[in-house]
């Protein structure tokens, strides 16, 4: 099915980058797709922007003049749970690892084609639609679809919205091998299927968040070369 274009106004986005010549190619090619642009420079100029008009996500570079954009992420998400997108110039998993913890659900290396940010914003906020569902019970872990929280242990766990829908889609399945190509088209879309190493990212934070350690899971199980299935670790070893 085509993804349908925002209608002005209906999409604010937000996006921040210090550099002219980036902020004005973002600024064209998302008013281009029918979004209503807002930018900002500086990582206050950003909360302040943020926080007087609420967009409907944030394109985040993380090297602002004033401060580090994941200072700022760290800020954002403290009250709100739009989808974050994070631009850098640098590729490597640590500081992958750092946004995803900072709260950010995407990451988008420099340089980066303008189709691929589209697609990558477009499903970001397909994943924040409500949703109403039931609630799963996985042995501790708890998944409320419909408020989307989750707990283990009766305590609350705090997930980007990609790692909720990313949990979702596992505790829907329960006990099921889910292949790495079919998680990443059912969550991020058919442009990921082939990025088995995005995934590894963030199942690796989902263990960090669920498992009381993440070393040695019990509950989301690894499928050497095929892929990955929740399951309650009591039925396992009843």
């Amino acid at each position: 099915m085509k993804a349908t274009t925002p209608q002005l106004g209906e999409g604010r986005i937000l996006v921040v980058d210090d550099e002219p010549h980036i902020l004005r190619a973002l600024q064209a090619t998302l008013r281009g797709a029918g979004y209503d642009v807002v930018a900002a420079a500086t990582g206050e100029e950003a909360l302040r922007s943020a926080a007087v008009r609420p967009p409907k996500a944030v394109i985040l570079d993380l090297v602002l003049p004033d401060r580090h954009g994941l200072e700022v992420c760290r800020e954002l998400r403290a009250w709100t749970e739009v989808p974050i997108l994070v631009l850098s110039a640098v590729g490597d998993e640590g500081e992958k690892v750092a946004a995803l913890d900072a709260g950010a659900d995407d990451y988008v290396t420099k340089p980066f084609g303008t189709d691929e940010l589209l697609a990558r914003l477009r499903a970001a906020l397909r994943r924040t639609a409500p949703e109403t569902g039931p609630i799963l019970e996985i042995g501790e872990l708890v998944v409320d679809l419909d408020k989307r929280s989750v707990t283990f242990a009766g305590e609350p766990v705090a997930l980007t919205p990609n790692e909720f829908d990313l949990l979702r889609l596992f505790a829907r399945n329960e006990g099921k091998l889910l292949t790495h190509p079919a998680i990443l088209r059912e969550v991020w879309g058919p442009a990921y299927d082939a990025e088995s190493h995005y995934l590894h990212v963030y199942v690796s934070q989902l263990r960090r968040k669920l498992e009381p350690d993440p070393a040695r899971p019990r509950y989301l199980l690894t499928e050497p070369g095929a892929g990955y299935r929740l399951v309650d670790p009591l039925k396992r070893e009843a």
